[in-house]
């Protein structure tokens, strides 16, 4: 037995690959595009500007009353003195330190003194008197430790209480401790012994006195014995 199934016709759809064409899309105008582009980066651009302004107002707003603001050191002088004398007393009212000079000018920035034509007398605490000048002087606050340059000289005792001179172009003096130091050549008398060194090192606290080489030393002559039995 045969079987036959008729199947009705179907509609042709026409099927076509890719994208369909369609009429050619416009260019936008130029304005428009630029209003588009102020609203979408307008919030960032405003964050922006309000940091900004929130940075110049706390630059350069006022310190709060009772605050206190660091101002950087002057490399300028703060004062000067002309012929000028400085005194300086220990706790007993005793005079321990006496400066004098032509001219004197203090720099903040690093608490030192400089002094023209400088005259130096210090006393130390057994009495002992210590004699400095020279044509400049460059000192800390107080005065306690003093370089002198051009012409420098001081003058104090050595071990045996004898005169001590020392003279250079440049002396390194430290008042209070009483020291001196020198790395230029330098002049040394004591006991009528000249001496001429290459620098020195005086500790008055040791006794001791250095002398850097090469050095010269000029003796006094002995005195002639007396001839035996006279």
């Amino acid at each position: 037995m045969t079987v036959e199934l008729h199947l009705p016709d179907l509609p042709e759809v026409p099927i076509s690959l890719g994208i369909e064409p369609g009429p050619t899309r416009a260019a936008r105008p130029w304005s428009l595009r630029v209003r588009d582009a102020l609203s979408a980066y307008l919030p960032l651009l405003l964050m922006a500007l309000l940091a900004l302004v929130t940075w110049w107002l706390v630059k350069n707003s006022p310190p709060p009353p009772g605050v206190a603001v660091e101002q950087p050191l002057s490399q300028e002088p703060d004062y000067t003195m002309t012929v000028f004398s400085l005194d300086r007393f220990d706790i007993s009212g005793r005079l321990k330190l006496r400066i004098e000079g032509e001219r004197m000018r203090h720099y903040p920035a690093t608490d030192r003194i400089e002094i023209d034509a400088v005259q130096i007398r210090a006393i130390s605490p057994e009495g002992r008197v210590t004699l400095a000048h020279a044509e400049r002087a460059i000192g800390n606050g107080d005065g306690s430790e003093v370089q002198l340059l051009g012409g420098a000289e001081v003058t104090s005792e050595d071990a045996s209480g004898a005169p001590l001179l020392m003279r250079g172009e440049f002396l390194h003096a430290f008042l209070v401790t009483e020291r001196v130091k020198s790395h230029l050549p330098v002049l040394v008398r004591s006991a009528g012994t000249e001496m001429r060194a290459a620098g020195l090192e005086y500790d008055h606290a040791t006794r001791r006195l250095d002398l850097k080489g090469p050095m010269r030393a000029v003796m006094p002559a002995r005195a002639p014995q007396a001839a035996a039995g006279r």
